[in-house]
């Protein structure tokens, strides 16, 4: 691993300084590309206005007419935490416009696999529905939305993935990828493009003399759902998705958030009143997500849709539960895995430029997760296969990739896919994260081929770990109060949250639980306990470590710790 430093713009820094930003965070901020304390105004009118976003406004029509038609609307969402929220936003949202006739479809993960099918465009014409919206899904749904056309629906398809070539004839598309949309944040998660249509909404009602605007529904309400789902999709962090999350958890910290996400804080053994996007992506996120990976992602929507207190602590012990086995699963398949892939080099050898692993007793629901962990832990593009789990198609295997910096998995896929056609049945994704299902007699020609590509794009320099910091600490700031500030602040990805380094002796050092490496060290002459999760290698006596900051408490007596991130050895 090489641990370098990132560069600070000093212009930007006393930029900051000047507008009264502390100045570590300035210094923070301006590495982060943050020029002006303009940028870190997080008020709502600061948002970026609804009209930039192509389909926006005629979104707005199309859904005012069929609320004053009094309509009925089916929204089909997506079985992760960005699916699940966008659902949620949507239905809560046009209940409080004024519609009165609001459902909502889940695919099954196995049976349906993603997006709007047909199949599914036949279910919601079953329901009565007369308008077809999905969220998170439906800009490749090209026949699925054809089938719906055909049926007599009308769909309004929100979205925020890359469009195929062609793209569905829906009555209307709202999603900021789409060719020609001006909307500057591309990186919105799903749940943020349902929440910008129902603004655009509430402006068509409002035109049309349905209140006035002092009366006008309060959208705002819908934040803390839009920020969790913000965070959960791990989508860039850019200046209007970080906006959308700091309202939203500046609501759940006064308490005004809806009783099943309140009740997801008591089971993760969380504080809503000082949660940090940390608690959305890893605590709150994962307990969702658990729903769609191995049950129902209705249990999701309906813990984030009950307004009754005691459904909401029962639908989030539920949703604890299940995570608690996607971690057994987890943790099962992790270890198994990394035994395949660590099988595929000898001890002392680099790994192969790309990894590939199958067993037949792998859970579709968690490839991904753990192809994450094998990415992380040897820092090569990852694939790990399951057998598919849907009537029919037993001899498929379905497969999860996560990548690393300079390697573009979804392009990687469909060079796979021109050199061997028929190998590849169906993918898709984006840069560091894609699927795509093979039949199981072609795996080792997919292998072969990922590996092949991988060799003639990566260099050593690609496949050497970076870990990227914001360089020493001065020691004044080893306050558990600033630690809190930095808490405070709306990190994540795009926006990394800090991690500093710099040189340090080690005191002593001992294991603690067999996975975890406990540490005493001097920092600048200054005593500071740190802790090395999953790492049980001793650590020599001068080391350059890479830290994040955090905060214990001891007897009633808060200090800072050291939480390390990597070393370089």
């Amino acid at each position: 691993m090489k641990i370098l430093t990132r560069d600070v713009p000093p212009r930007a820094v006393w930029a900051l300084e000047q507008a009264g930003v502390h100045p570590l965070l300035a210094r923070l901020y301006a590495s982060r590309g943050v020029a002006t304390s303009d940028e870190l105004d997080d008020g709502l009118p600061r948002l970026l206005p609804p009209t930039l976003l192509k389909g926006a406004r005629e979104a707005a029509v199309l859904l005012a007419d069929a609320i004053a038609a009094d309509k009925r609307l089916c929204i089909v969402a997506d079985y992760d935490c960005d699916g699940a929220t966008a659902c949620t936003v949507a239905v809560r949202g046009l209940r409080l416009l004024g519609a009165r006739h609001v459902g909502y479809m889940v695919p099954d993960r196995v049976a349906d696999g993603y997006g709007l099918t047909p199949p599914i465009a036949r279910r919601v014409k079953d329901t009565g529905a007369d308008l077809l919206i999905t969220v998170d899904n439906g800009i490749a749904s090209v026949d699925g939305v054809a089938a719906a056309n055909a049926l007599g629906l009308q769909v309004l398809v929100t979205d925020h993935h890359l469009p195929g070539a062609e793209l569905p004839a829906a009555a209307v598309i709202v999603n900021p990828n789409q060719p020609g949309c001006e909307f500057e944040s591309k990186s919105i998660a799903g749940v943020g493009v349902m929440f910008y249509v129902l603004l655009a909404l509430r402006a068509e009602l409002r035109a049309r003399g349905a209140f006035e605007t002092a009366a006008q529904p309060k959208l705002d309400a819908l934040l803390p759902l839009v920020a969790l789902g913000t965070v959960a999709d791990v989508v860039k962090l850019d200046a209007n998705n970080r906006r959308l999350v700091a309202q939203g958890l500046k609501r759940i910290r006064a308490g005004a958030l809806p009783c099943g996400l309140s009740a997801l804080f008591t089971v993760a053994a969380r504080k809503a009143q000082v949660a940090t996007t940390f608690d959305l992506g890893f605590a709150l996120g994962p307990r969702i997500n658990a729903a769609g990976r191995l049950a129902d992602m209705t249990l999701g929507i309906e813990c984030l849709l009950t307004d009754d207190a005691a459904r909401g602590d029962e639908l989030a012990r539920t949703l604890d539960g299940i995570n608690r086995e996607r971690r057994e699963i987890e943790g099962d398949m992790r270890e198994q895995a990394l035994q395949i892939a660590e099988s595929l080099f000898d001890a002392g050898d680099a790994p192969p430029p790309a990894i590939c692993v199958f067993d037949p007793d792998f859970h579709e629901g968690v490839v991904g997760i753990v192809a994450a962990r094998i990415k992380d832990k040897l820092h090569r593009p990852t694939f790990v296969f399951a057998a598919s789990q849907a009537p029919g198609k037993e001899h498929e295997l379905k497969g999860s990739g996560r990548s690393i910096p300079g390697f573009h998995l979804r392009d990687a896929l469909d060079l796979v896919a021109k050199r061997h056609p028929g190998v590849l049945l169906r993918f898709g994704g984006h840069a560091m994260a894609a699927g795509c299902t093979v039949a199981e007699e072609h795996l080792d020609t997919f292998e072969q081929a990922l590996g092949q590509v991988a060799q003639e794009w990566l260099d050593a320099a690609t496949l050497l770990r970076r870990l990227y910091t914001d360089g020493p600490l001065a020691p004044e700031y080893l306050r558990p109060d600033l630690v809190d500030t930095l808490h405070h602040v709306v990190w994540g990805q795009g926006f990394a949250p800090p991690v500093f380094s710099e040189e340090v002796e080690i005191v002593s050092q001992r294991l603690v639980g067999e996975k975890h490496l406990a540490i005493r060290l001097k920092h600048q002459g200054q005593p500071v306990d740190g802790i090395w999760f999953g790492h049980t290698e001793p650590l020599p006596a001068r080391v350059k470590i890479a830290f994040r900051l955090d905060a214990d408490e001891w007897q009633g007596v808060r200090r800072v710790r050291f939480l390390v991130e990597g070393a370089e050895l």
